[in-house]
């Protein structure tokens, strides 16, 4: 019996997790403990996604947010030192491009634990972004790297990573929306709730650190969505820290619909029957193609450049102007059929990939 230990702090790995944790259980042959470092610690960000998604509680909750990258990274080498001193684990699994995802590779390297990273080999070729260098070491620091794509095989071994260390396997959340596509499905009376038609509005989200933390792109992404929702209804789930940059900068919205964050079924009806999405998130990139909805992102790159060339994605940064054209140009556009995310079972491959 093999002892990983799975290190998560963010809702976005909260997903990942959840259909990996299943098939290491299925397997037999792992004793996975969860160790949360609580980067994403309120309930709307966190507990309602383990209750979701059938996780089990974190075995281990650190505890540990807000602040700096550098005050928060450095929490989280402190405290998870002493965790992985007496676990002792086989590997230490990490997923995505977090802080979470950083100080869990550095302190099982330190160790001399080995490290398998889910969603490896990701790259926007931006280093001004936190989550590039959190990716760059993870993956020069582990020894079992899980790419979801050709593309990311192709970075992973562009950067001079041995081949036997890469596995193409698929996408984690490629496995998480067939899972619970069922489930999602149950949610549609919350369009009813928030006053929206399936096919008749956008759904945007907002909050990455280089649009939030950025006054001219921020309001330019407010005004755009503004813009939009003159049009066709927009939904935004208000993610914490946008909402305290806007207050900020003294920005309100007046026709977009505002709602707390949501979960992940509830999300994914949200995005399943939208006319077209509009955000900044890596996931909800990948989430918006696997239900065939036009997305466009807020940024002036993404990782996902598959999806660009399938031509479901359309870039519209922040720092030019068209933001709220290209949104609604989107509305009723699609791209190629094709499947760069593997067959939906990443997850068994990992999972038999980590007990062999």
């Amino acid at each position: 019996m093999k002892t990983i230990a799975t290190i998560v702090g963010a809702r976005p790995q909260f997903i990942k997790v959840a259909p990996v944790s299943k098939a290491l259980a299925a397997t037999g042959a792992a004793n996975e403990v969860l160790v949360h470092t609580g980067q994403h610690h309120d309930a709307g960000m966190s507990d309602i996604f383990f209750e979701e998604l059938g996780i089990d509680a974190p075995d281990h909750n650190l505890d540990i947010h807000g602040g700096g990258h550098g005050i928060m990274t450095g929490a989280m080498l402190q405290k998870l030192e002493p965790v992985l001193q007496e676990l002792r684990p086989d590997r230490v699994l990490i997923y995505g491009d977090t802080n979470s995802t950083l100080a869990g590779a550095l302190v099982a390297a330190k160790l001399h634990i080995p490290v398998a990273h889910v969603e490896a080999g990701l790259r926007s070729f931006n280093r001004a972004m936190p989550e590039e260098i959190n990716r760059i070491v993870a993956d020069q620091l582990s020894d079992m790297l899980f790419a979801s794509t050709e593309t990311a095989v192709h970075n992973l071994r562009h950067e001079g990573i041995a081949p036997e260390r890469i596995f193409p396997v698929g996408d984690v959340m490629y496995d998480a929306a067939l899972q619970f596509a069922e489930r999602a499905a149950e949610r549609a009376g919350l369009l009813a709730t928030l006053g929206v038609e399936p096919g008749r509005y956008v759904l945007a989200t907002v909050h990455r650190a280089e649009n939030t933390d950025d006054p001219a792109r921020l309001s330019a992404i407010v005004s755009a969505l503004e813009t939009v929702a003159a049009s066709l209804s927009v939904i935004l789930p208000l993610h914490p820290r946008t909402q305290a940059r806007m207050t900020a900068l003294g920005l309100t919205f007046a026709r977009v619909r505002t709602v707390p964050p949501v979960g992940y079924l509830d999300m994914v009806a949200l995005e399943s029957q939208a006319a077209a999405i509009a955000t900044d998130s890596g996931g909800v990139q990948k989430e918006a193609f696997f239900y065939k909805v036009p997305c466009v992102t807020l940024r002036d790159e993404t990782e996902w450049v598959e999806l660009v060339d399938l031509g479901w994605n359309h870039l519209a940064p922040p720092s030019s102007v068209g933001m709220a054209e290209a949104i609604l140009q989107a509305v009723g556009s699609s791209g190629k059929d094709a499947q760069p995310y593997g067959d939906g079972k990443a997850a068994e491959t990992i999972a038999g990939l980590l007990t062999r």
